[in-house]
């Protein structure tokens, strides 16, 4: 095998208008990319979760009521529409934390991972792992008007209890 030198190495390999060729089609390429996702954002992204404020909610801790204190849950776009609907998002003073109430996990939510639209928030997936805050003794019970959800966070080592209204029943009225 017969060694050739850098210069003919180059020549044979990259020819400038190949170069030249190649960038222009990564150009269009990451172009076109980047338009598919200007699109995927503007037809509502998958993972996007839009939190609205629960008016008619209530939030204990260890049965008195914090003094900053709110919930939201998802936004749902139609009645068929049970996304996420066992997520819910508490505001405790400073402190946001997502309730799984099917998983029965809690997550730390950090104010960086939420965009503020108005009074509700928009957020990507807030489940990660590294967040969890151990929790225990959780319950779930329907009480007429509303459900109230129950349990101890590990790390303040009290009861947190959010009671979330159902939505009213209008179907004798159509």
């Amino acid at each position: 095998m017969e060694l050739r030198s850098v210069r003919e190495c180059r020549k044979i390999i990259i020819h400038p208008a190949m170069c030249l060729a190649a960038g222009m089609v990564a150009l269009v390429l990451l172009q076109l990319f980047a338009f598919a996702g200007s699109m995927a954002a503007a037809n509502g992204d998958s993972n996007a979760i839009h939190w609205v404020s629960v008016s008619e909610a209530q939030v204990k801790l260890d049965d008195k009521t914090p003094l900053a204190w709110n919930v939201y849950q998802t936004e749902k776009k139609n009645k068929k529409d049970k996304k996420d609907s066992n997520l819910v998002l508490v505001l405790l003073g400073h402190r946001y934390l997502l309730l799984d109430t099917h998983a029965k996990v809690v997550w730390e939510v950090p104010l960086t991972d939420l965009k503020a639209q108005g009074a509700n928030f928009d957020s990507g997936n807030l489940t990660q792992q590294s967040r969890v805050i151990p929790s225990t003794d959780w319950s779930s019970r329907d009480v007429g008007p509303a459900e109230i959800i129950q349990l101890t966070l590990g790390d303040y080592g009290r009861v947190l209890q959010v009671s979330l209204p159902h939505p009213p029943d209008l179907r004798p009225f159509y």
